[in-house]
């Protein structure tokens, strides 16, 4: 396969030629038919017996058997066609966008896919914001190879098939009605000759970039993605780049799959379990939103991976004026999603359209990582003092995000990462990662550090990082490495020393000196709600201890006092300027 043949193709026709089959193949249906019901049927039932009648019965009923199974053979033809015209429709489109960004860049490609660029100049080699053409030379030059080779193995596959039909026909085993039917059935079942859907693989790598897996998306046509949905909805409804409606289709029509494999398994663990519940109560959370219809709700993502993996979005977040998505934190289970953290996404919708209701919202619960639990398990404990789930789930956030800038219609949306607890370690390691993440506001509430020192380093600039810290939640006083070394060490000390009472003062004076360094370090990094930090602290009610860490999305929606809900529908909806703030620690 070169450029030219697959540039010039016109695969659209082989279309043509499925619809000609398949006409074919009804056209002889119908022969078929009348055949059987003229001949074969009408003998059968015309009271003639005897041995002659024995032998043309038998003769008949062969031929009709042979008629049936040719109407088989042909039938299977047009969607073999059909599978070839996709996929080298999707080769096509790949090579011609490849070639159209290398004309606009001025690169030049030859027959045989060599790319070449023209020479960099001595001033532009010490420029240190020049980007060398010589990478997106070497990537488009990957990508019409890539191009060339989809189209070059789906060219040989359907070869293939093709000609498996042909022998059929050559050799007689396509008038075989027994082997047409389990050709069809089998086929059917997609075990065949193991076939592959070509379809499904022309999609991208599995590290592709949501921009990629988007610009694949709309390259292919209406059909080719309704039939991905339908037969592929465990390929489509978590990969980030594919719009919402799809991603929710697919995502619904996997849901009771999971629950099912769940129900059927033998001995449960007590995680498969809590993913069983989870799923179930995801499950009729959508069937209760689904009768009120204010907002429309979207499952962006389900999975069993790790604990289980969920996304409910309140809103389209594809049109949507304002999106936010929140990631929730310490003790999260899957099921939650469907739960109180799809509550809060709620809450929080409802909040942004009383804070502008001329502007649209989508509000999203994003759990697509595993977040600590606080159990016996050695390594769960473990988990709550380290940062590796949090980098982790920042990787996924931050492709999620890039996945919603890339499906967004029109206007880019104002988009706020909001994270609880945890999860605001999580946003927190996304927005650090390179290239950050595509956001415009950042909110932290209920925050034991991000890993940051500095507002700045999240990449919204210190007026757009918003910190919730109510002054009683004992999480956003956790203590620092150092000090909660020196209360141990102290408290070690005083115990050998003087006992019980020994410890008491050993573990203060320990504190002391842990403090010595900055008093306003956390566990995870610099106190979000500090000054040295740099955010903008919004008021939140003082709480009570016990329960001030859940109590972010409670104020002044029927539940405590406060204007923490209040503030973060002004955030999420763009009005950062009617935010009450208050002072930093």
């Amino acid at each position: 396969m070169d450029i030219a043949t697959l540039r010039d193709a016109r695969p659209a026709d082989l279309y043509e030629a499925a619809t000609a089959y398949d006409k074919l193949a009804e056209n002889f249906g119908r022969h078929a038919g009348t055949w059987k019901d003229g001949v074969d049927t009408r003998v059968k039932n015309s009271q003639w017996t005897g041995s002659a009648a024995d032998q043309a019965e038998t003769s008949l009923s062969q031929t009709t058997a042979k008629l049936s199974a040719a109407q088989i053979e042909l039938g299977m033809i047009g969607p073999v066609l059909r599978d070839g015209a996709e996929a080298f429709l999707l080769a096509q489109s790949k090579l011609l966008d490849a070639l159209e960004e290398a004309k606009a860049g001025g690169y030049t490609v030859t027959d045989d896919g060599g790319v070449s660029w023209p020479p960099v100049s001595a001033g532009e080699r010490h420029d240190p914001d020049f980007e060398n053409p010589s990478v997106k030379g070497h990537q488009i030059s990957d990508r019409i190879n890539n191009a060339l080779s989809e189209a070059a193995h789906a060219d040989e596959v359907i070869a293939q098939r093709l000609r498996h039909y042909t022998d059929n026909a050559k050799n007689g085993t396509g008038l075989d009605l027994g082997t047409a039917t389990t050709e069809l059935t089998s086929k059917m079942m997609n075990i065949f000759g193991g076939e592959e859907d070509l379809l499904a693989k022309g999609m991208p790598a599995a590290n592709a970039s949501p921009t990629e897996v988007n610009s694949w998306w709309n390259g292919l046509t209406a059909d080719e993605q309704q039939r991905l949905v339908k037969d592929h909805p465990d390929l489509i409804g978590n990969r980030d780049g594919i719009p919402a409606e799809a991603r929710n289709t697919a995502n619904r029509a996997v849901l009771p799959g999971l629950i099912k494999d769940l129900e059927n398994k033998p001995n449960r663990t007590e995680d498969e379990q809590t993913k069983l519940d989870g799923f179930k109560k995801i499950q009729g959370r959508l069937a209760e939103e689904d009768g009120k219809g204010n907002p429309p709700v979207f499952l962006m993502a389900i999975g069993t991976e790790g604990q289980g993996r969920a996304a409910i979005s309140f809103g389209n977040p594809d049109t949507a004026d304002d999106v936010v998505a929140y990631v929730p934190g310490l003790g999260t289970k899957v099921g939650d999603v469907g739960g109180k953290d799809g509550n809060r996404a709620k809450d929080l919708w409802t909040e942004a359209q009383k804070a502008d209701p001329s502007r649209s919202t989508a509000s999203i619960t994003w759990l697509g990582y595993d977040a600590p639990q606080l159990k016996g398990a050695e390594q769960e404990t473990l988990a709550v003092a380290g940062t590796q789930r949090a980098e982790q789930g920042g990787a996924g956030y931050q492709q999620f995000l890039q996945g919603l800038r890339s499906t967004h219609e029109g206007t880019p949306a104002h988009v706020t990462a909001l994270g609880h607890s945890y999860g605001s370690l999580t946003v927190g390691q996304a927005a650090q990662r390179p290239g950050g993440i595509p956001a415009d506001d950042i909110i932290l509430v209920g925050s034991p550090g991000t890993g940051a020192q500095k507002a700045d380093q999240l990449g919204v600039g210190s007026q757009h990082v918003w910190v919730g810290s109510a002054e009683h939640d004992p999480v956003t006083h956790l203590p620092s490495h150092s000090e909660t070394n020196g209360m141990l060490g102290g408290a070690g000390i005083g115990l050998v020393t003087g006992g019980i009472p020994g410890a008491v003062v050993g573990g203060f004076i320990g504190d002391q000196v842990g403090k010595s360094g900055d008093p306003h370090e956390l566990w995870f990094g610099q106190d979000p709600a500090s000054s040295e930090f740099g955010g903008r602290r919004f008021d939140v009610a003082d709480g009570e201890w016990q329960h001030s860490h859940s109590d972010y999305w409670n104020q002044d929606s029927g539940g405590s006092g406060g204007n923490s809900l209040r503030n973060l529908g002004s955030i999420v909806s763009g009005h950062g300027d009617r935010v009450n703030l208050q002072e930093p620690r």
